[in-house]
């Protein structure tokens, strides 16, 4: 694939070599061959030019997992324009930020999205035009036909935003070039066993504006010519029977899948097409990963990845042994290293922070490139790990989110683990807040229905003090009916923060 210079290009040689295979497929229905995508795409890529839409306007995409995100997406790359995917859920105030942060001259929505849409809009000064799917709005955007488009010549050329999860502050959008979501989707090929081939039919249940449905399921689709099932929304027995039907054999999902998953009564059953489940986009644990291959024979491969590095780093199919607890080896063309608070090797087995570097990385945030790599292509990315013998990546905590309580370090995943072997709980978040005496203390938010929260406080510090040095030990332990947290199962420890910072203000009782 050498040859190919940006990921619609991908779509365009899929066309030329199998035009009649399907390419997508939506739950309800609908589908494409690789011919049809390519048409609509090239269609698509030929009405933004006439729309005035041109290289590097940003255009904002506010769809579902539906085939009109696809050739609206790739039809953006293919004119050289700047896709920005956001989640369709987002509110009119987080819209009018990404718009005019983003300067997005264009935002396509669908009739799940269009009410939040105008409502930010008509907040704007300069208001983007709006296009949405079902409307002759968007009708008029596909050309009758397709023109030849130039061919990519700076692969360093903006393709994509994307707005990571603001876990602290506003979100900040990450700036992936065509060379950075190429490189990715390349790196990913490389590996042995291939996590995705031609006759493979890929479910594809994670939300296309999080990088992980974009490139990593998208772009392997695209590279493989496999076909994509398109789902709009998560059902725990309706995905399962979807499995079934359409034969799916790659599964990508996020952690909480599985929990919704444990209590179904024919799993076995309903995955029996199934191959290969890849989990990524936050950490599974050892425990629930090997009672699902217990029970289904279905092995699961957990990776690590990032918005910044479009965005898998490691996977445990690059492993030479798996080992619980690892999130797997770098791919190829992906280095790692640690480096403690001073950028030097950490003593012995000590964790350090994860710096990566390598072809996918993003080229810094929006709109200056702020953060990005330094000079050598080395990238901090905030997270704390320790690699082993063989090159093993084991995740400790993230360096944001590290506590300092009278000069010592707490991980919070640590007290975290600590907490959940407490009978009855069933989820937990450990942040730390200001303290006048020790800097910071510990809180932890923990889950446990059905158990008093008098005699829940009791247990947890119980079990930490038996477990835990003293000042690792949370001094408040707030009980809670739900954790907050993002479309992929991360816990947004950023909104806890925010609470825990209006309490203190006496905003918040």
């Amino acid at each position: 694939m050498s040859d190919v210079r940006d990921v619609a290009e991908l779509a365009a040689t899929a066309a030329a070599e199998h035009p009649d295979r399907l390419a997508l497929v939506e739950a309800g229905g609908r589908s494409l061959t690789w011919a049809e995508l390519d048409d609509q795409v090239g269609r698509m890529a030929t009405g933004l030019g006439v729309a005035g839409v041109l290289g590097g306007h940003r255009v904002l995409i506010a769809l579902g997992n539906r085939l009109e995100f696809v050739t609206t997406y790739l039809g953006v790359l293919r004119a050289q324009a700047v896709a920005v995917p956001v989640n369709p859920g987002s509110r009119p105030g987080e819209l009018a930020r990404m718009i005019a942060d983003s300067g997005s001259r264009l935002v396509v929505a669908d009739a799940d999205t269009v009410a939040a849409v105008r409502e930010a809009v008509e907040t704007l000064e300069t208001p983007p035009r709006v296009a949405v799917v079902g409307e002759p709005s968007y009708d008029e955007l596909l050309a009758e036909a397709a023109r030849p488009t130039p061919p990519l010549q700076d692969p360093e050329k903006l393709a994509v935003l994307l707005y990571t999860s603001g876990t602290s502050g506003l979100p900040r959008a990450a700036m992936l070039t065509h060379r950075a979501l190429l490189a990715n989707v390349e790196q990913v090929a490389q590996v042995e066993p291939q996590m995705m081939h031609g006759d493979d039919v890929v479910l594809c249940v994670l939300p296309l504006f999080h990088v992980y449905g974009l490139n990593a399921v998208l772009g392997g689709v695209l590279r493989h010519r496999a076909k994509l099932v398109l789902v709009e929304r998560f059902d725990p027995h309706e995905t399962l029977s979807l499995i079934d039907d359409e034969a799916c054999s790659v599964v990508p999902i996020a952690p909480p899948v599985f929990a919704y998953w444990q209590g179904e009564e024919h799993l076995e059953e309903h995955l029996g097409p199934v191959r290969l489940v890849l989990c990524g986009s936050a950490p599974l644990s050892t425990d629930v990963a090997e009672q699902f291959t217990a029970r289904t024979g279905i092995p699961v491969h957990q990776g690590y990845g990032l918005t910044e590095a479009a965005p898998v780093v490691t996977s445990t199919l690059c492993s030479t042994v798996r080992q619980p607890g690892s999130v797997g080896a770098a791919l190829p063309g992906v280095e790692i290293r640690l480096v403690d608070e001073l950028g030097h090797e950490p003593d012995g087995d000590d964790p350090g922070e994860i710096q990566i570097r390598g072809a996918n990385l993003f080229s810094g945030y929006w709109p200056d490139g702020a953060g990005g790599p330094d000079a050598d292509g080395w990238w901090s990315t905030g997270d704390v790990g320790f690699l082993d013998a063989a090159g093993d990546l084991f995740l400790v905590d993230r360096l944001k989110e590290l506590v300092i309580v009278s000069g010592f370090n707490v991980y919070p995943t640590e007290v975290e683990d600590v907490i959940e072997e407490v009978d009855g709980v069933q989820d937990v978040a450990v942040i730390g807040v200001d303290d006048p005496v020790t800097g910071e203390a510990v809180v932890a938010y923990v889950l446990a229905p059905g158990v008093s929260p008098i005699t829940l406080v009791d247990q947890v510090r119980e079990h930490c003090e038996r477990r835990l040095a003293r000042f690792k030990v949370p001094t408040r332990i707030e009980v809670v009916d739900e954790l907050p947290k993002t479309v992929t199962g991360k816990v947004q420890k950023g909104r806890l923060r925010g609470m825990e910072r209006r309490k203190s203000l006496g905003i918040l009782e």
